[in-house]
């Protein structure tokens, strides 16, 4: 071994021994003819210091090192002088006396330093990603990463799950986002798909009689990318027969909570409050509500139909009910905003949502609203929109009007969007919830479909098997979602395990029998020799570690992530191949 600590692990207890260290030089100085380096490793940082008593060679060597050189030293650990213990540092009370110094190896000039406290660009920092996760900030959330799927693992063993792998070569299916898809030198013209999630996979092993399964799985979606989203993810997934919703959830909540306890040191209140989907969209406009503040949707529809203001009245009349007006209540922030700032929030949702754009009055201090629009309304309108969103002086209300769908849309934009600018969210709070009972199916209205909301294998609830034939858009599903402070970061559904009722959905969904058998004839075949009933979840992991650190990018907990045009920087992926290698597989490049 060329070292025998680490430098993050001495301290005084150690005072007297003999050590080696090895790691990188974060800097050099001089104090009246003193050096003194601090050697970083990803367990720490420690003072080394060097006196004329070891030599010229070794003080010219030392003289001589560059930040991110890698060096090895050994010498006696010795308590720091009064004065100049450092305090932020756990070894701070200590340092080496060096004996001796080697250099491993010398670095180049850097792009950038790893040990500054100014951060490069993210285009830099992918680029030189082995520089960039030298970085502490880096280096604690790689680290939060293992704790958290450890514990997941730990836990899981506990309750007699078994891991097990599926595959990452598999058969590409029409449903969900775009395949990555893998060309077969074996059988020319024919293709692989890359995971985008294990599902089929771990249905099987249920009917396989594998009934508590999880794996840390990695997925693969050719989508459109985000800062909480990437190509490729990693996600704890589950699978358990004999179950019914609550027990999964139930298996989740106990998850969470020892997560909570174990990682963050809070204790969390169990079980996890849950809220219906159409609850979520009526109060938040959205399915992943953050409930870490207020400012809930208020539906002022039916006042809106007899008032004045046409774009109001002519929303709220919209044939089969379609039309809402609704609003939040922005409560002591009316001279916080400017008409400038106002006519921002307009743009804003026209050109994000596609909307009309908003509305808005202030309420001033004689308890009266105060717009541009107050003139279309009567004094007894105006009390009643007033009660209805609890307006008080100083408060600054905003409105929507328009399909149910784009005022969910609007309102939960400035929703967020306000909640940040006003600082209402407590940075430290972590916020649960369960959504439940999602409608099955959503209509499709450029391809004239009804489309799974989830996924095809995903069980109607019993109640509602009834309007299948029927009504197929007031089907609920065995859907659940696990929300963290507005962000989902699981999902599951209990499964299908009736072939009949899979073949129907599948019906449903467009796919003919005959499209049906080619693409999941595997699975309805399976599904015939005794499946039992089942269920199962992932959770994100990329994401839910982003949540746990505190990190507004997914990319700052991955160890190589890919950039928003789903490019590696540092690898130049993706790339051109040789000729040779396409004419094996028989491709051609359009």
């Amino acid at each position: 071994m060329l070292r025998t600590k680490t430098c993050g692990e001495l301290r005084k207890e150690n005072i007297g021994e003999f050590v080696e260290l090895a790691g990188w030089v974060n800097a050099v100085r001089d104090h009246s003819g003193i050096l003194f380096i601090s050697l970083r490793d990803r367990y720490g940082v420690t003072q080394i210091v060097f006196s004329q008593g070891v030599g010229n060679d070794q003080i010219e060597l030392v003289r001589s090192l560059h930040p991110e050189d890698v060096i090895r030293v050994s010498g006696v650990v010795q308590s720091r002088p009064d004065g100049i213990v450092n305090k932020t540092i756990a070894t701070g009370e200590i340092e080496i006396l060096s004996e001796r110094i080697e250099i491993l190896n010398r670095s180049q000039i850097l792009p950038f330093q790893p040990s500054s406290p100014e951060v490069p660009t993210e285009e830099t920092r992918l680029k030189y990603r082995y520089l960039d996760l030298r970085r502490s900030k880096m280096q604690r959330s790689l680290a939060l990463r293992h704790r958290i799927t450890k514990i997941m693992r730990d836990y899981f063993d506990e309750l007699n799950f078994v891991e097990i792998e599926t595959p990452i070569l598999g058969k590409s299916t029409p449903e969900g986002a775009r395949d990555y898809l893998v060309p077969s030198r074996i059988s020319l013209g024919e293709f692989y798909a890359l995971p985008q999630s294990p599902q089929l996979y771990k249905q099987i092993l249920m009917i396989a009689g594998y009934d508590r399964y999880f794996q840390i799985a990695r997925c693969f979606r050719d989508e459109d990318l985000r800062a909480d989203r990437q190509p490729e993810f990693t996600q704890m997934d589950l699978e358990m027969s004999f179950v019914e919703m609550e027990d999964i959830i139930e298996t989740i909540n106990g998850l969470m909570a020892r997560l909570m306890s174990e990682v963050l040191g809070r204790e969390l209140k169990l079980p996890i409050p849950q809220m219906t989907y159409d609850e979520a969209m009526e109060r938040f406009g959205h399915d992943a509500p953050d409930l870490r503040f207020g400012m809930e949707l208020i539906d002022l529809t039916d006042i809106a139909k007899n008032v004045d203001f046409r774009i109001f009245r002519e929303a709220a009349l919209l044939e089969n009910g379609k039309g809402r007006v609704r609003a939040i209540n922005a409560k002591g922030a009316a001279e916080k905003f400017s008409r400038k700032d106002i006519d921002n929030f307009n743009s804003w949702v026209i050109e994000q949502f596609g909307a009309k754009g908003v509305a808005w009055f202030k309420v001033g201090s004689d308890g009266k609203l105060i717009s541009p629009i107050t003139k279309n309304f009567n004094e007894e309108q105006l009390r009643q929109i007033a009660e209805r969103l609890g307006a008080e002086p100083g408060d600054f209300l905003l409105f929507s009007a328009d399909t149910f769908a784009t005022t969910c849309k609007v309102l939960n934009g400035l929703r967020r969007r306000l909640a940040v600018v006003l600082n209402l969210i407590d940075p430290d709070e972590i916020n649960l919830c369960w959504i439940v009972n999602f409608p099955m199916f959503d209509w499709d209205v450029e391809e004239k479909r009804w489309i799974a909301m989830h996924h095809p294998f995903t069980s109607p609830l019993k109640s509602d098997l009834n309007y299948i034939d029927t009504e197929p858009g007031k089907i609920r599903a065995e859907a659940y979602d696990l929300v963290l402070n507005g962000f989902e970061i699981g999902g599951g559904t209990i499964r299908i395990h009736d072939s009949r009722i899979q073949s129907r959905v599948f019906e449903l969904l467009g796919l003919s029998m005959e499209l049906a058998r080619e693409q999941f004839g595997f699975l309805l075949d399976a599904l015939q020799f005794g499946a039992p009933p089942h269920g199962g979840i992932a959770l994100g992991l990329d994401r839910l570690v982003m949540l746990f650190a505190g990190l507004d990018n997914i990319r700052d907990c991955i160890a190589f992530p890919k950039t928003t045009k789903a490019a590696d920087l540092m690898t130049g992926a993706p790339s051109t191949v040789a000729m040779k290698q396409l004419d094996e597989l028989a491709i051609k490049i359009k």
